[in-house]
């Protein structure tokens, strides 16, 4: 017999009766039922009830064991009574007489417990992750992250892709977040980064002639926390293809995505129609890139009807150029109560409130819209807007006005809440949406422009369209959305040197600086590189939703906080002396 287990905790059934085995694991819990010991003895594999009464010799010995001690049991395997059959557990039919025991790993007092899986303050359970690791969800959790790792990796082999690793250690890259620099000590005073994304390797991948390569890349960014958001750093499904078009990578993606879902949600339907939505469209129906679908609520502009109206809010704030009224249907959001509630939500976001309109059933039959807006507006305006939106008795709208880049993200917000409050978004599956056309560049704070997504993208119209107004300019990008979140970024990407030069000097980069920073890559550009497109597909954030999770993490083996710390470790730590002068670093004393 082994020296610590004949059997796991999840092996043994009803056919072992009689045997004498041996199991080892840990200490899930004890029951003392007047002389008669009940222990859980647990591993990875599951949970098998042992028994000792005060004739076992083993009974002193449990009598003094502690929860999570582990220990080695020997004992004989007998039925249950038909009356204490567990149907939930695979071993619910047997328990183990013990007859020896022997403590392989004693256990303090816990900071945390591990039976029950109850909440517990999250800087205790990442100080403690080893023990959290125990707990059954977040364990089951993390088995469900290994296994669509290894669906993934399956479903990429049988669609032709094969797997390279690319550099950790690499040059800095402007990919839209903050790199970590790595100090180098053999040349003083220069540094590495950390990549953000394989996207200089995986492009020089298709120079060299590999035609499908993907990876499951580890990525590295230096970003504010957020509960979808690993600070620090995240896993990635990372891949490209050459010859192809937008559509053809949208063709390879969806089977395996879409696969993944339907082998591990649970029974979820999962909607095979993704359609594709333009960005400018995303923003102006749902307030999002990232739409959720699951949501049938779609935004609408409405400006027309309060151009020099008796609501003088709106009326005069559309005199001014380039802003809108957009109007959020509420079906059966209908009462003075809820728009209250949902002017308290606007005043919350920062904005100074969000204006109304319910339709309720008049004294004489007839259906009435009441609130300020429709006071001010009169009947035949509100009308109107009611037949526009589509809405009747019991429904309600709520409008927001200004410049859409000052009120969107509070309408998408408002958006997810009213459906999600009134019932209307169907939280049980999972609807995806390919958003396109992306803007190529943004205005910046101070005025200046800058990409607003993959600085490798191929513009659409290629070099000519970079010669007039880059904010008109969109780019072959896209991401793929699903549940309001985006679980896919790619692009086609740039692959002709004179298209890349332009495109990156509209942001403000130099010849001479492009050929700095990027000169492997424009290099390889010049001896022949193929048309060649790809994406990323984010892991966390793919079994987040699949475990029906809120926070990515609850996903993720050992996370930081959310102030970028790694509390069972103690990272960041501060360097020694001897790392300091052997990297010829100095550190700036503390503000």
């Amino acid at each position: 017999m082994s020296a610590y287990r004949s059997h796991t905790c999840g092996q043994l059934t009803a056919a072992a009766a009689g045997s004498e085995i041996r199991l080892s694991g840990w200490v899930h819990r004890v029951r003392d039922h007047g002389g008669v010991l009940f222990i859980d003895l647990r591993d990875h594999y599951g949970i098998t009830q042992v028994i000792a009464d005060s004739d076992s010799p083993a009974f002193s010995a449990l009598e003094k064991l502690r929860a999570e001690t582990v220990i080695r049991i020997d004992g004989r395997v007998k039925l249950r009574d038909a009356s204490l059959v567990n149907p939930k557990l695979p071993t619910g039919e047997i328990e183990v007489y013990a007859t020896d025991v022997e403590v392989l790993g004693a256990s303090d007092d816990l900071p945390l417990p591990v039976f029950g899986d109850q909440d517990y303050p999250e800087e205790t359970r990442l100080t403690y992750r080893f023990l959290d690791l125990r707990r059954e969800t977040l364990h089951n959790n993390i088995m469900l992250r290994s296994q669509v790792v290894r669906s993934i990796r399956n479903r990429m082999w049988d669609q032709g892709f094969t797997e390279f690793q690319t550099p950790i250690i690499t040059a800095s890259s402007p990919e839209g977040a903050r790199d970590f620099l790595v100090p180098s000590r053999l040349h003083p005073g220069k540094f590495y980064a950390l990549p953000q994304a394989p996207q200089q390797f995986k492009q020089l991948i298709m120079v060299a002639g590999f035609d499908k390569y993907f990876q499951i890349a580890p990525c590295f960014r230096d970003e504010d926390p957020r509960a979808d958001r690993s600070p620090t750093d995240f896993y990635q499904l990372d891949l490209e293809m050459s010859f192809v078009e937008q559509e053809d990578i949208f063709a390879t993606i969806q089977p395996v995505i879409q696969g993944l879902f339907e082998e591990f949600g649970k029974g979820r339907p999962v909607d095979t129609n993704w359609p594709r939505i333009a960005y400018a469209e995303s923003m102006l129906k749902y307030g999002s890139d990232k739409p959720d679908l699951r949501n049938p609520i779609e935004m609408q502009i409405v400006s027309d009807h309060f151009r020099g109206s008796g609501f003088a809010i709106f009326a005069k704030l559309l005199e001014q150029d380039g802003t809108e009224v957009r109007a959020i249907p509420a079906p059966k959001g209908g009462s003075r109560k809820f728009a209250d509630r949902m002017n308290a939500f606007a005043q919350q976001q920062g904005l100074p409130g969000m204006g109304y309109i319910f339709w309720r059933k008049a004294e004489d039959g007839s259906t009435e819209a009441a609130g300020p807006i429709a006071k001010a507006l009169g009947a035949e305006p509100t009308e109107a807007l009611r037949l526009q939106l589509g809405l009747g008795e019991g429904d309600a709208a709520f409008f927001l006005g200004g410049k859409p880049e000052q009120f969107e993200a509070v309408a998408g917000r408002a958006r997810n809440v009213i459906g999600q409050e009134l019932g209307l978004t169907d939280e049980n599956q999972f609807k995806f949406a390919w958003i396109v056309d992306f803007p190529m560049y943004e205005k910046t704070d101070d005025g200046k422009i800058d990409f607003s997504h993959n600085p490798f993208s191929m513009p659409q119209g290629g070099l000519e369209a970079l010669s007039g107004d880059p904010l008109a300019v969109k780019g072959y990008q896209y991401d793929l959305a699903c549940n309001g979140y985006e679980l896919i970024s790619g692009a086609i990407r740039n692959h002709k040197p004179e298209i890349m030069f332009k495109a990156f000097e509209l942001a403000g980069y130099g010849a001479d600086e492009v050929e700095k920073r990027f000169g492997g890559m424009v290099k390889a550009f010049r001896y022949g590189a193929p048309p060649h497109g790809g994406c990323a597909a984010g892991i966390d954030r793919i079994v987040m939703l699949l475990a029906d999770e809120q926070n990515i993490r609850e996903v993720i083996m050992f996370p930081m906080n959310q102030r970028a710390e790694d509390l069972m470790m103690g990272a960041p730590s501060e360097p020694t002396n001897e790392q300091m002068r052997e990297l010829r670093l100095r550190a700036l004393p503390k503000e």
